[in-house]
């Protein structure tokens, strides 16, 4: 699948001697949606910031749709827009000014029904002519994505995109992200809502101290990584484990009416039926049994935790 962002060999140290970025590689494929997730202070930012031409890298090599961002700057960043999480603008321009502004300083020419078709699509159409400063926070940031989107990139980065967002506008900025993906726009979006990668994501990168640590297709991550749990509903309450299971991976509920067995979701022999044959060897009777599967949130915590 062809990049459209091709990071080589990336770092980045701060004259204060701080490693932000360590060797960098990555690839995000055309027409996507990328996550990017990581603790504070992984680099998720920095990594954004570099990309956008917006600090400097100390070394390694950055395309944006075949454009070197340092040596063919204005081409790579025509390519790019840029939602930040700082609701930085003009308090006291209208929102169709905002707009229209950001897109000539593209060098873009005006282009009316382009600016329209964008803050309709973002709900804003109703607010053109209302000043930043008399809006609602959601609004605000629609307004930033609309001034991303003003100049017509093919690569869209979403900073923490619904930050202090409320659900309903949250999953209204989702599905306006989705259109954007369907028309060839690459998203490339960092969140701390792991829900918000797992609804969204077609592919999750994971970073932690400026490494990245995992790239991998959603679902492909969820299953090589995700843990598959079956609780079977007891019979009859137990007071313990069985000595003779002490070596399954079993937990028993503090009211003792549940046994939880923990196995691997990729693994050809998962351990089921043998485990339901040795609790009938000793008299353990359930009622009712149900699986289920790590969520995004379970593996990326474990991830980060396994890599301390």
């Amino acid at each position: 699948m062809q990049a459209v962002i091709s990071i080589k060999n990336l770092s980045k140290t701060y004259d204060s001697g701080f490693q932000a970025l360590k060797s960098v590689d990555l690839d995000i494929h055309r027409g996507e949606i990328f996550a990017l997730l990581g603790p504070n202070g992984a680099g998720k930012t920095t990594l954004i910031n570099v990309v956008c031409g917006i600090v400097n890298p100390s070394q390694g090599t950055i395309l944006a749709d075949g454009h070197d961002v340092v040596l063919d700057y204005r081409a790579a960043r025509s390519k790019i827009g840029l939602v930040p999480q700082e609701l930085a603008t003009d308090a006291f321009e209208s929102v169709w000014s905002t707009v229209s502004f950001s897109r000539g300083l593209f060098g873009k020419p005006r282009n009316a029904s382009h600016v329209e078709k964008v803050l309709r699509d973002l709900s804003l159409w109703d607010k053109r002519d209302s000043t930043i400063r008399t809006l609602s926070g959601g609004m605000k940031r629609r307004v930033m994505i609309a001034k991303a989107l003003s100049h017509e990139p093919q690569i869209l980065f979403l900073d923490e995109p619904t930050a202090g967002v409320d659900v309903e506008l949250r999953r209204d900025m989702w599905k306006m992200v989705r259109g954007l993906r369907d028309s060839g726009v690459t998203i490339i979006l960092t969140t701390h809502y792991i829900e918000e990668a797992e609804e969204m994501a077609d592919r999750i990168g994971v970073i932690r101290k400026g490494e990245i640590i995992v790239v991998e297709d959603k679902t492909v991550l969820m299953e090589k990584l995700g843990k598959k749990q079956l609780t079977l509903h007891l019979q009859r309450p137990l007071s313990h484990i069985p000595a003779a299971l002490a070596g399954r991976n079993l937990a028993l509920s503090a009211d003792g009416n549940e046994l939880v067995y923990t196995f691997d979701a990729s693994s050809e022999q998962t351990g089921i039926a043998d485990l339901l044959r040795q609790l009938s060897e000793h008299g353990i009777d359930f009622k009712d049994l149900q699986s289920s599967q790590s969520s995004l949130e379970e593996i990326f915590v474990n991830l980060i935790g396994s890599q301390r």
